[in-house]
């Protein structure tokens, strides 16, 4: 059978096709916070972490793992865009995963009290009660636990798992893992039938330690079990004997970012035999199976792939799944060099009809939608927007349902949880990603987008911020086409290389195909506040620094937003400075010309929680438009609101006296627009544009995919 690679062209394509509107896509429909599940009086603060989850046979209730808290968790999914918690059971230890079978969970729970002596059981346990029904001693610690499709028994991946500080994690490192099953009678464990496949001894990599990773049973009751570390794949009988093993292999990369050493998205190096090391693993029919490869040792090849039972590799995505995540924005620099985007999970269900494979990109958190109708030939549909680290799956397709486990918990103020996100199968187009870079002739990222401005043409101007600090960029955006598309990236550059200590907030026109940018600065990184003029190739041609009396006073918090009424440009000052009374910030000018500063004063909301900031100024007509925001993300979100100011109230005051108060006029509550796919609350509205036929557009600032699910919004509010 051919092995099919997809190449970047044929990736460009794939995407490129994904903006074209199909008669059934896959939409997140609800966004449910695991820490819900916590009982009153319960520390909200603790980590949570919903990683494994399965659903009860009606389709009406979610069980997940969560490890952190030692707990199982239970949704009520009755209705799915409306989902209710249940509350946790206590696992008197550490669960690992859940199979379901009716309304009975099987939970691997780890009791291990060392690397060297581990220890555990699956448990059995009545979801609706939450009462134990039955153990079974497995003699080791276990990881993944998976059902055979017709409920007859239960495999169980014993990873008894290696020490990473131990020697550098080097195995191996005994005692060794194994495979155990054992079978379902009158719908309980029957633990008499426990029995252990013996997968010691054929791996190349480190052989007498076999690291069982992930199970995964067909309809002929065959097991399929990933040995990560060990490089490896084995298919077991039921009754324990080998089918066949083979080594996972290695790829091939080209195309790719290899470097954490500067913050910029550069995709020309390239990695050769770099060993799959498979986490995931699902079988697509009784011959084919597919594995995420997510790397964990010495490997991570940044693929996933299908595979036939006897050893033949059928597909190998190659870069192409992580070139798609990168013409959407997910891409995460910062955490990249040895293993992208970290594909780890996949699962396939049959929809309308239709086989699907769904691989998770645990840095990027993304999940990947592929069409394997003809398993040599899988083709990307869609990617969906998931919480921070996908990490298991549920499927129900009597309800069209795909739900997502997400395991981050960043569990801080203001910083997003641990989150179950469910999409349903609809009769409408897809309705992410909102922005995307795909068409572009070169593979182009980006992230961590901030000011935006519209010119006559009707196209969108963009910058990124400081995350970026080795590749300044400016982005030309046609908001006409769906999703929206990147169709030019400027870098921004001074002498010709690119521009350094820049953290460009705010940007606006000059009239003259060039550029005035707001830097909002921070000065304990010699990055400065100040004003810049860059012509229309990237070139800085001006640098206008703050005044002495702003810089007496000045904050870490500075310019966000520029906008130019009259030949006078407008910074709105973030927060407050050192002489601006509580809740109240600056709109500082600065006229062209004379070179003469000013200011006028703007009150903002109170905080809730956290802080209230301003984050864009852009005129529009006889108005500046400002987006007013809290830093609170989820369910404590407040203030995430578009003001405007009128500009016959921009009558600015010499600097370091009284400053007039200028009036405000609420225009959008935000709270309902980034709630509207389904997610949760997003941090930053940093941008905001009007274009010339008055549809005010919207954008988010998804922080360069660092402590972040990596999802940008771009949206219309309609008209102005």
């Amino acid at each position: 059978m051919t092995v099919r690679v997809v190449t970047l062209t044929s990736a460009l394509a794939l995407v490129a096709g994904m903006a074209q509107a199909q008669e059934m896509n896959f939409n997140r429909i609800a966004s449910f916070p695991v820490v819900s599940n916590m009982a009153e009086g319960e520390d909200t603060a603790r980590e949570t972490s919903s990683e494994i989850i399965a659903a009860t046979a009606d389709g009406m209730t979610l069980v997940y793992t969560d490890s952190p808290l030692g707990v199982i968790g239970r949704i009520d999914i009755t209705d799915p865009a409306n989902p209710a918690p249940l509350g946790n059971i206590d696992m008197a230890g550490e669960p690992t995963s859940v199979a379901i079978i009716g309304q009975t969970a099987f939970v691997g729970v780890n009791t291990s009290e060392s690397y060297t002596a581990p220890s555990g059981a699956i448990r059995s346990i009545d979801i609706a009660s939450g009462e134990v029904l039955n153990e079974c001693d497995l003699g080791g610690q276990p990881d993944s636990v998976a059902k055979a499709p017709d409920g007859s028994f239960i495999a169980i991946a014993i990873e008894n798992e290696r020490d990473e500080d131990l020697n550098d994690g080097v195995i191996p490192q005994m005692p060794a893992g194994t495979l155990a099953m054992v079978d379902i009678a009158d719908g309980d464990l029957a633990c008499d039938t426990l029995r252990f496949a013996d997968v010691t001894g054929l791996a190349d990599v480190a052989g007498d330690d076999p690291e069982p990773e992930y199970v995964s049973i067909n309809d002929l009751g065959e097991v399929a079990l990933t040995m990560q570390e060990n490089n490896h794949i084995v298919v077991v009988a039921r009754d324990g004997s080998i089918l066949s093993h083979f080594s996972a292999g290695s790829v091939d990369l080209d195309g790719i970012d290899t470097s954490d050493e500067q913050a910029a998205l550069e995709f020309s190096q390239s990695q050769m035999g770099r060993l799959r090391e498979p986490d995931a693993i699902a079988w697509i029919d009784d011959t084919h199976f597919a594995t995420a490869n997510e790397g964990d040792y010495e490997g991570g090849s940044r693929s996933w792939s299908i595979f036939n039972k006897d050893g033949t590799l059928v597909y190998e995505s190659g870069a192409s799944f992580e070139h798609a995540i990168v013409q959407i924005g997910h891409y995460p620099d910062r955490r990249s060099d040895a293993k992208g985007v970290e594909p780890e999970s996949v699962t396939f269900d049959v929809f309308n009809g239709t086989p699907y494979v769904f691989v998770g990109a645990e840095r990027a958190s993304v999940v990947g939608v592929y069409d394997v109708t003809d398993p040599a030939n899988p083709v990307l549909t869609q990617m969906l927007p998931s919480g921070i680290g996908p990490e298991g799956y549920a499927t129900i397709p009597a309800r069209n349902l795909l739900v997502s486990a997400n395991e981050t918990d960043l569990g801080e103020d203001g910083a997003a949880r641990s989150h179950v996100m469910i999409y349903q199968m609809q009769e409408a187009p897809a309705v992410y990603p909102h922005l995307t870079s795909a068409g572009m002739d070169e593979l182009t990222g980006w992230g961590a987008n901030s000011g935006m401005v519209a010119d006559a043409d009707g196209m969108i101007w963009a910058v990124n911020d400081s995350f970026y600090s080795y590749q300044p960029t400016i982005f030309k955006i046609d908001p006409t086409q769906t999703p929206a598309q990147i169709v030019e990236a400027i870098r921004v550059t001074r002498k010709g290389r690119p521009a350094q200590k820049l953290d460009m907030e705010g940007i606006t026109l000059d009239g003259n195909g060039g550029f005035w940018v707001a830097s909002e600065g921070r000065t304990d990184r010699l990055v400065p506040h100040a004003i810049y003029h860059i012509d229309s190739t990237g070139e800085i041609k001006q640098e206008i620094a703050i005044p002495a009396e702003l810089a007496a006073v000045e904050r870490r918090f500075g310019f966000e937003g520029i906008a130019l009424v009259d030949g006078t440009l407008w910074m709105a000052v973030q927060r407050e400075w050192g002489d601006d009374p509580a809740n109240t910030v600056k709109l500082v000018s600065y006229t062209i010309e004379t070179k003469e500063w000013g200011a006028v004063r703007y009150e903002k909301a109170e905080p809730a929680t956290g802080w209230v900031g301003l984050s864009e100024i852009t005129l529009h007509g006889d108005h500046v438009y400002i987006v007013e925001r809290d830093n609170q993300i989820g369910s404590a979100a407040v203030t995430k609101k578009l003001y405007r100011v009128p500009v016959a109230d921009l009558v600015p005051a010499p600097l370091g006296g009284d400053l007039p108060v200028v009036s405000k006029e609420e225009v959008r509550d935000l709270i309902g627009d980034l709630t509207s796919t389904g997610g949760y609350v997003l941090d930053k509205v940093e941008g905001f544009a009007v274009t010339p036929d008055g549809q005010g557009w919207v954008s988010t600032d998804n922080d360069g995919v660092d402590d972040h699910s990596g999802e940008t919004m771009f949206f219309s509010i309609g008209q102005m």
